[in-house]
C-alpha cells in the first residue's frame, strides 16, 4: 500500500516553498509517486492498493488499485489503510515521500512470518515503512505523527505487542529543499532526480 496526497500545486510538499512554488513542488511530488508507484509495480505482490487523498491524475498506471483515504489524522488514516487488509497480511504501508525506494527494499519489507512486523525508520524521527504480518489498525491509532518521536513510538508499539521487528534501512524523506537534493543524489536515475534537474536547468533553481 501507498499512502499518498493527489500532487496538486499548494497542498503537496508544502516544506519545499518558498524554495520552490508550489507548481515547481507538486512537480517533484508527481514525480515522486511515478517512482514509488514503479517500485511497487515491479514488487511481485497479490494487491497493489493507492490509498489516496485527492482525484487520480494521468499519473496513475495500470495495476494499481486506487481507494479513498478517510478524514481524521494521519494516525487514523494508516489505520484505516490497514483495515482495508485486515485478514490478508503480509502488507507493507509506504508513503510518497522515498523516490529512492526499490523493489527489493519492498520485497524485504513483506517477508513476514506470523507474529513479525517490518519498520523502516525514517532519518527525521518517522518511519517510511511499515509491514505486518497480521494487519492491526489498532496499532497505529493514537500514535502522534509528524513529530521528531512518530517513529519511536510506533517502533515500541510493535515491541508491546509482542511482534518481532525486522529493521528495514534508514532512509531520507523529501520534505525540503536540501532533503530533495540529497534524495537525488542518492538515486539519479530517477523520475524524481531528472525532475529536479529540469527544474535547474529552466533556471528555476
Amino acid at each position: 500500500m501507498v499512502i499518498a496526497k493527489a500532487p496538486v500545486p499548494g497542498r503537496v510538499k508544502t516544506r519545499l516553498t518558498p524554495v520552490y512554488s508550489p507548481e515547481e513542488a507538486a512537480r517533484l511530488a508527481e514525480a515522486a509517486l511515478i517512482d514509488t508507484l514503479g517500485a511497487v509495480l515491479a514488487t511481485p505482490v497479490g494487491r497493489r492498493v493507492l490509498v489516496l487523498d485527492g482525484a487520480p491524475g494521468d499519473w496513475l498506471t495500470s495495476g494499481i488499485e486506487v481507494v479513498p483515504q478517510c478524514g481524521g489524522g494521519l494516525d487514523a488514516r494508516l489505520a484505516h489503510a490497514f483495515g482495508l487488509c485486515e485478514g490478508e497480511g503480509p502488507v507493507l504501508l509506504i508513503g510518497m515521500d522515498t523516490p529512492q525506494v526499490t523493489p527489493e527494499l519492498l520485497g524485504r519489507g513483506l517477508e513476514l512470518s506470523a507474529g513479525e512486523a517490518a519498520f523502516g525508520p525514517a532519518d527525521d524521527g518517522g518511519f517510511w515503512a511499515l509491514g505486518l504480518a497480521e494487519p492491526d489498525p489498532a496499532l497505529l491509532r493514537g500514535v502522534p505523527m509528524s513529530v521528531p518521536e512518530t517513529g519511536a513510538v510506533q517502533r515500541r508499539r510493535l515491541d508491546l505487542a509482542g511482534l518481532t521487528v525486522r529493521e528495514l534501512p534508514v532512509l531520507r524523506d523529501v520534505d525540503t529543499a536540501e532533503d530533495a537534493r540529497l534524495v537525488a543524489a542518492e538515486a539519479p536515475l530517477t523520475r524524481f532526480a531528472s525532475t529536479l534537474a529540469a527544474l535547474a536547468r529552466t533556471g528555476a533553481r
